[in-house]
């Protein structure tokens, strides 16, 4: 009866602890009328997803330094297979990573519009249309692009910090969460245990049961402090306008350093600054006169620019729309990833191709749309049954391997592209800076057919010259084995 009356304390205390963090409901709510009073203070719940806002602004910061820059010029698009499935236009590829750049920006500009309506700042409500404004003209009327480079540095490393408190706030919460639970089934397991055991169990049960509660009432209580502790230190507890402010400024920003390492438009003194000689994309024949890129010759003579104008005077509009595929490409067709995950098959197989049996080879074969196993039957007209030409084994190996080192870069690309922007990743910070022009989506779809078929008569031809020789050595084998057992004396 004791430990009963114990528990129905216990159970009241946190009944009542639970109570007191839950938001008071409104009273004469049907009487006001709505008012910036409504408007959140604080950020509140928000933080994790104003924190995911943050780490896309910082990583795409960070891809548009001056390094990540200087690889995009030298390696990215210097990459063979984007010059023979793609474009072998420099300044066109460059268009498409604006273009992607441009893109990235617009759907993180678009949750910040969607928070800054909850704004008590009327010019931060009015972001969305400011910011396009920004974009079309680099009119700023409220001065919200940071011009130090000092303050961008001390501004991005304030975001780091939110960013990291806040995803620690959050596995902090969950683990509460964790402990609460488990105290609440505790206490429904104790009840239980209490209504069925006999009087003279109670005693010994209550002992042991009342010391498992007094731990989880100790852990939740150090973990309440972690939280409170977080919150303070993470996004909960800071103004909601100065965190939207942040953010605005971070976005104008970013694209004002696109524009600057891309030569659209004018640029801003010290951000071009920052931007050594050596990251300098767009190639000219000309000194630039002052510390801006600007662009010449190549850009504005490319089909990329031409086409621009027929797109849309918008920034975004023009720049999004050059993401969209042309019917010639795997992208318009949807086989991109597809054609990646066969390539990354046929690599395995072409490595080890005595270790594929008729299986696996039937499964890849089913992979295969009609237009690819077309352009396999015929290559495979005429060709005998036999392969034991070990001369010819050795150069269908020597070919496969140059296809592979170009064509399969664009393939592990992209599976990373798509991995790293699939529904289930979209809070997370992508971990490479892969770009959509490094992948197969612009490539160009018949020419991705016939490596893809070259590839395939290749690894037919080793494939089955494996088994042969395999077969060949077993039959040898068993003659050399059936010789011994004749010539054992009887």
């Amino acid at each position: 009866m004791a430990l009963e009356t114990w528990l129905i304390k216990v159970k009241t205390a946190l009944s009542n602890s639970f109570d007191s963090v839950r938001p008071s409901k409104p009273k004469n709510l049907l009487l006001k009328k709505p008012s910036l009073s409504s408007k959140p203070k604080h950020v509140g719940v928000l933080s994790f997803e104003i924190a995911g806002v943050m780490s896309k602004l910082l990583h795409l910061w960070q891809s548009l330094s001056d390094d990540s820059i200087i690889r995009l010029r030298n390696d990215a698009i210097a990459i063979e297979g984007v010059w023979k499935l793609i474009s072998n236009d420099e300044s066109f590829l460059l268009g498409l990573a604006v273009a992607e750049f441009a893109d990235t920006l617009r759907l993180v500009a678009d949750s910040v519009s969607r928070l800054s309506h909850k704004c008590h700042d009327p010019t931060l409500r009015s972001f969305h249309r400011v910011f396009t404004e920004f974009a079309d003209s680099g009119r700023d009327p409220h001065s919200w692009t940071l011009t130090s480079s000092k303050e961008i540095e001390a501004k991005h490393k304030r975001m780091e910090r939110y960013v990291t408190h806040t995803a620690t706030l959050h596995r902090e919460m969950d683990e509460l969460s964790v402990l609460e639970s488990a105290l609440r089934k505790a206490l429904h397991n104790n009840s239980n245990n209490n209504n069925n055991d006999h009087n003279n169990d109670v005693c010994s049960l209550g002992g042991k049961e009342h010391q498992k509660v007094c731990d989880f009432q100790q852990k939740i209580f150090w973990q309440k402090q972690e939280v409170k502790d977080l919150k303070e230190r993470s996004l909960w507890n800071k103004g909601f306008d100065a965190v939207l402010l942040l953010l605005v400024r971070s976005i104008f920003t970013v694209l004002a350093r696109i524009k600057v390492v891309f030569g659209i438009g004018h640029c801003k003194p010290c951000l071009s600054r920052s931007l050594s000689a050596s990251a300098t994309v767009y190639p000219s024949d000309q000194n630039p006169t002052s510390s801006c890129i600007f662009v010449s010759g190549p850009l504005k003579s490319s089909k990329l620019e031409e086409n621009k104008e027929d797109l849309g005077s918008g920034f975004f509009e023009s720049n999004c729309k050059l993401l969209k595929p042309p019917p010639s490409t795997l992208g318009a067709s949807a086989l991109a990833l597809h054609y990646a995950n066969l390539i990354i098959v046929m690599e395995k197989m072409i490595k080890s191709p005595q270790l594929v049996g008729v299986d696996a080879r039937d499964d890849l074969y089913a992979m295969l749309p009609s237009s690819i196993r077309s352009y396999l039957r015929s290559r495979l007209k005429g060709v005998g049954f036999s392969a034991c030409d070990p001369v010819l084994a050795g150069e269908w190996r020597d070919a496969l391997g140059r296809i592979l080192g170009w064509l399969l870069p664009l393939a592990h690309n992209m599976i990373k592209w798509q991995s790293e922007r699939s529904f289930e990743q979209q809070n997370l910070v992508p971990k490479t800076n892969v770009l959509l022009l490094q992948t197969l989506f612009f490539a160009n779809k018949e020419k991705t057919e016939a490596a893809i078929t070259e590839l395939l008569v290749g690894l037919n031809y080793i494939w089955r010259f494996e088994r042969e020789m395999t077969a060949k050595a077993l039959f040898e084998c068993t003659n050399f084995n059936g010789l011994l057992s004749l010539r054992k004396p009887s």
